[in-house]
């Protein structure tokens, strides 16, 4: 994981950069951001750390899935191909993903696919940064309800084994959500020719005036529950009998009114102690969650945990992952 720098939403609120309604109701103490080093650097980096971590390099990685939502420091550029040359220097697939929040685990679902299917021998390198920043986002105003991050996140999935277990996963898409985050804008000819900085409570405010809420929220909810029922199911699991569940980075009432309320978690299984501290990483919020359950010491062996995301699309994800051990690289920090 890559976080470079942070901003106080204190700060940030008396600056007159986050409007007060905002902090308020998002209940975010800070979030993650990039005085100057791009996504792509970001990503590298978090890539270099995972891939020590795991004792894995470019004879070993057969794939590499670079998750992001936004610009990653360059035009009409591969990214996955710089972070590729950074890191690992080899000739194996190296590919963007552009599948918005859910790009974190659309990447691990099609990286399972690929090893499991004989293509690869080893093991995946999976990434994801974003760097959001004007004029194009406005990471307090863009998206009210979800400050975001900059920001970076990793993982090796690998054949060989590692600290935790890929139990199951299941992926769901649902188009006709998609004009949720367009709105009414005509089609333009370059980025942000139609709308800058990007207001996504514009372009749900008309979807929302054409179909209804009650339209919107049934689609999303049913998106979501979807996939939760479907990896639980495959785990032989409940989700009350998970340790942790791992959330997007989502605001305090957004997530009270996505998650903690219609499913029943109790915030306290979740990483909410750390995402408020964090903001929205884009495609990242799931590995970093997980991240952060590792090098604290909180998820021990034996614990499940639920890694659950949505993107705009729409499109939503679950995993559930067993912690087999706590991994050397995260035994130098103290456990709870």
């Amino acid at each position: 994981m890559r976080l470079p720098s942070v901003v106080t939403v204190a700060d940030a609120v008396a600056s007159g950069a986050c409007p007060p309604r905002v902090a308020s109701s998002t209940g975010l103490v800070s979030v993650a951001y990039s005085p100057g080093e791009s996504a792509a650097e970001m990503g590298a980096a978090a890539a270099r750390t995972a891939l020590d971590r795991a004792g894995s390099g470019g004879g070993d990685v057969d794939l590499l899935l670079h998750a992001d939502t936004y610009h990653q420091g360059q035009d009409l550029w591969p990214v996955a191909s710089y972070i590729q040359r950074e890191t690992l220097g080899n000739t194996c697939q190296a590919v963007e993903i552009r599948q918005m929040s859910n790009g974190g685990l659309a990447a691990l679902d099609l990286a399972t696919a690929y090893l499991t299917a004989g293509h690869g021998r080893g093991d995946a390198l999976l990434t994801t940064a974003d760097r959001f920043c004007e004029p194009g986002i406005d990471r307090w105003r863009t998206d009210p309800g979800t400050p975001y991050a900059d920001g970076a996140s990793a993982l090796v999935l690998s054949r060989r084994g590692g600290f935790a277990r890929l139990v199951s996963l299941a992926t769901y898409a649902d188009p006709e959500l998609e004009p949720l985050h367009r709105g009414d804008e005509p089609f333009g000819p370059a980025p942000f020719s139609q709308r800058i900085p990007v207001d996504f409570e514009e372009a749900k405010r008309a979807f929302i005036g054409r179909v209804g809420m009650s339209y919107a929220i049934t689609r999303a909810h049913n998106g979501q529950q979807t996939v939760l029922k479907e990896a639980l199911a495959d785990a032989g699991l409940e989700l009350a009998d998970a340790e942790w569940v791992v959330l997007p980075h989502f605001g305090r009432r957004r997530l009270q009114s996505i998650f903690y309320q219609p499913f029943g978690i109790d915030p306290e299984r979740t990483t909410w102690d750390f995402s408020r501290t964090v903001g929205h990483l884009g495609a990242g919020d799931q590995f970093a969650g997980l991240d952060h359950l590792l090098v604290s010491g909180k998820a021990r062996p034996g614990d499940r945990c639920v890694l659950v995301s949505v993107g705009a699309g729409y499109s939503w994800g679950c995993a559930v992952l067993e912690i087999l051990h706590r991994p050397d690289w995260a035994a130098g920090h103290p456990a709870p």
